[in-house]
């Protein structure tokens, strides 16, 4: 092999059999694979009995042949004979005719290929008329004894493959008719045969690629990266061909970034450092005169780069490393006058400041006027629900109207999640099947839709969450495995299914009243989301009637959400909190917490947490032995939760209301109290129905329990006896689940 110092004065080289010029300044050279590509397509102008069909396949297949990496002779026949047999019998009786003869005979088909300049099919300005030009020049450029070694390499190559056995008939087939439109082959050859080739060779026998052959590689990588990761290369692949990329033009700033890319699909801090670092010194090199200024190219890929540093050490946990990287990201892009730049940088700040549990409201604040003055969506916490979805839907026409994609897919899943917040389950779910049933306005490349970004993954993880709240665990699984198969583990949103199913996971185990299944899926809660594992951790606790320490977790939840500003969290806290005074202190101990979490889901229109606070009120007003009120808080918030609410939840607020029917018929005439008790028994028989479909073995026990009081009540004898012996298997499941008197929500 010639030295690199060689190859800077332009001196042709040869590295593993390939020919080629200085691949810093040269952009393409003559291999065999070439050779082969260039019979294809002297096939192609001088055969006129092709068919028709044929002929469109093979055009389909020049682009991604001429700029994909180079294949084996094997792959190359294999995609070629997919479109026409004829055609791929002619390339190989050619390439042998060359490769089998004399040097003279390969001499004589680069002078027989037709000139891009004359009246051929292959224009001087088209696809093809530049490859040829490209090869012609690249060919005669070459001296003899590198003629020789091209020679050489071609009979290395086309020996790999069994010759033909017969010459070629040179007798015109028949015309094909064309009876189908039905073309896959080019799709196939773009989507799996441009990964072979020097992929599945060895580091000793692998040359290098082509300029146009390397952007062709990075782009699809990086698109494959960024819409379905799962179609890309496998980590370890991918990074032998960025490192051989690198090893002929260490200069290649675009290859340094993919490997950035690739290194964070594997958490690499390292290498994903060490080439971001590449990335800049490589871009400086290449940006004239190093100004960080301009919209467009070195100036604008610079600012984002640094930003991107920054969010690298964000996700690491090296606060101080990330807002040195943020303040320069900051002054670059207020040279640049880039207000999109200078957002994003002000989110990061905020989220900087979060993960480090400082307070972020200031940073908030600022992030809102520089959104409302420069036309970019932000809120701030406790933003009135319409204000919101107004500014929402404003900022939603202008993404629509500039057919921004990605902004658009962003936008849906950010209003699904806010309308689940606001216990909007219905409407949650519109917005979710609208981004999922949406065509994209993106060109679709490489065979990819754009439906394996994060906002899908969002989108997906609330219908799975909205179906098993409803009790449709087939539908669950079926969800949880689309997404297991788009976003496999190793993927950088994977994160978010597995979070989801383990939750599922959990609340199905808590229902069914296996904690011995629930405690393995608290450890795994915890290792994706330290605060959702802490809450499970104490809600298990809280079942095994373990409560001083589940106090203890709740206490030090509670500090680390007020501290981060997660008020769901907070208010879920509370709650929890709330019951445990039950069971200990006391029911009057707990309304002044349950009344304050009250507030704090009024303050953030939170209706869902409301609506389960007011169920929890309502039970202790009915312990103080205040029915009347009991009832009142229930009926105001039955309606929402009937509307909007889980399976569980409207079943504990059908429970709650036969059990305040009940309280109260104590106090009526008898005719009115036999019609009180009527009403209750239908409201638990409602209430058994959803607590079934969630298979809640301890809650039906309890409706059991109450419906056999009251049909006793009624002289029901027989429903009386059924709903006995159902509470006495269900009980005799539960051995330890204590009295049988009904004590909790």
């Amino acid at each position: 092999m010639a030295s690199v110092h060689e190859s800077l004065y332009f001196n042709p080289m040869m590295t593993n059999g390939v020919v080629h010029a200085n691949v810093f300044g040269v952009k393409d050279w003559v291999t065999p694979y070439k050779i082969s590509v260039l019979a294809l397509l002297y096939e192609m102008t001088t055969s006129k009995s092709m068919a028709l069909l044929e002929r469109r396949r093979l055009n389909k297949l020049i682009l991604p042949l001429q700029q994909g990496p180079d294949l084996t002779l094997e792959q190359f026949l294999k995609t070629v004979e997919e479109c026409s047999p004829r055609t791929s019998d002619a390339v190989k009786f050619w390439l042998f005719e060359m490769a089998d003869r004399e040097l003279k005979d390969m001499e004589n088909f680069f002078a027989t290929l037709p000139n891009p300049f004359s009246d051929s099919e292959a224009y001087k300005t088209s696809v093809v008329g530049l490859f040829m030009r490209h090869m012609l020049l690249a060919y005669n450029k070459l001296s003899f004894s590198q003629v020789y070694k091209l020679h050489k390499s071609l009979q290395q190559y086309c020996h790999s493959v069994s010759p033909p056995q017969r010459e070629l008939s040179t007798q015109p087939s028949e015309d094909m008719e064309l009876t189908t439109n039905d073309d896959t082959s080019a799709e196939q050859m773009d989507k799996d045969e441009l990964d072979a080739g020097p992929l599945h060779q060895s580091d000793e026998t692998r040359g290098p690629l082509s300029q146009k052959q390397a952007e062709y590689f990075l782009t699809r990588q990086a698109y494959l990266l960024k819409n379905d990761e799962n179609k890309a290369m496998k980590p370890a692949k991918l990074q032998d061909e960025l490192n051989n990329i690198l090893k002929f033009n260490p200069d290649f700033a675009e290859a340094h970034y993919l490997s950035y890319l690739n290194s964070m699909r594997v958490q690499d801090i390292y290498i994903s450092t060490h080439s971001l670092l590449h990335y800049f010194d490589r871009l400086i090199l290449s940006g004239g005169e190093g100004k960080s200024n301009g919209d467009e190219g070195y100036g604008r890929s610079l600012r984002y780069a640094i930003l991107n540093l920054a969010t690298l050490h964000c996700r690491f946990g090296h606060y101080q490393q990330a807002d040195l990287a943020l303040q320069e990201a900051i002054r670059i892009a207020q040279e640049a006058n880039d207000h999109v730049c200078l957002q994003h940088c002000l989110s990061w700040l905020y989220t900087l400041e979060q993960m480090k549990g400082n307070d972020s409201v200031v940073l908030t604040e600022d992030s809102v006027k520089m959104a409302t003055h420069f036309c970019l969506p932000g809120t701030t916490q406790g933003m009135p629900p319409s204000k919101l979805l107004d500014a929402l839907r404003s900022t939603d026409m202008m993404h629509w109207k500039q057919s921004l994609c990605e902004l658009i897919e962003i936008s849906l899943a950010q209003t699904a999640s806010i309308w689940r917040m606001y216990g909007k389950s219905t409407m949650a779910r519109q917005q979710a099947q609208l981004l999922l049933n949406m065509n994209s306005l993106e060109p679709v490349n490489f065979g990819v839709q754009q439906n394996n970004t994060e906002a899908f993954a969002v989108a997906l993880c609330h219908l799975a969450e909205l179906h098993a709240e409803q009790g449709l665990y087939g539908a669950v699984s079926d969800i949880i495995k689309h997404l297991r198969q788009q976003f496999p583990p190793h993927t950088q949103h994977s994160k978010l299914w597995m979070l989801c199913d383990l939750k599922i996971q959990f609340e199905k185990a808590m229902n069914d009243g296996k904690y011995h299944l629930a405690e393995p899926h608290v450890t795994a809660i915890s290792a994706l989301n330290s605060t959702e594992g802490l809450y499970r951790k104490a809600q298990l606790l809280k079942a095994l009637n373990q409560t001083s320490e589940a106090s203890k977790i709740l206490q030090r939840l509670q500090r680390l959400c007020e501290k981060s500003k997660n008020t769901e969290m907070v208010i879920r806290v509370m709650l929890a909190t709330a019951e445990l005074h039950w069971d200990s202190s006391g029911f009057a101990t707990a309304l002044p917490l349950l009344l304050q979490a009250l507030a704090l889901a009024h303050q953030h229109n939170l209706q869902s947490l409301a609506s389960e606070t007011v169920l929890h009120l309502s039970f202790t007003q009915l312990m103080l032995g205040i029915p009347e009120q009991a009832l009142a808080l229930v009926q105001d918030v039955l309606e929402s939760i009937l509307a909007h609410g889980a399976l569980v939840d409207k079943g504990r607020a059908l429970l709650l209301a036969a059990r305040c029917q009940v309280a109260l018929a104590a106090t009526v005439p008898e005719d009115d109290r036999l019609t009180a008790v009527e009403m209750a028994v239908q409201m638990l028989d409602e209430a058994a129905s959803y607590f079934s479909l969630l298979d809640c073995k301890k809650r039906l026990r309890d409706v059991y329990y109450l419906q056999a009081r009251l049909h006793h009540t009624l002289g029901n004898t027989s429903q009386r006896n059924k709903c006995a012996m159902l509470f006495r298997h269900r009980d005799q499941e539960l051995p330890l689940s204590g009295s049988t008197v009904v004590n909790h929500l």
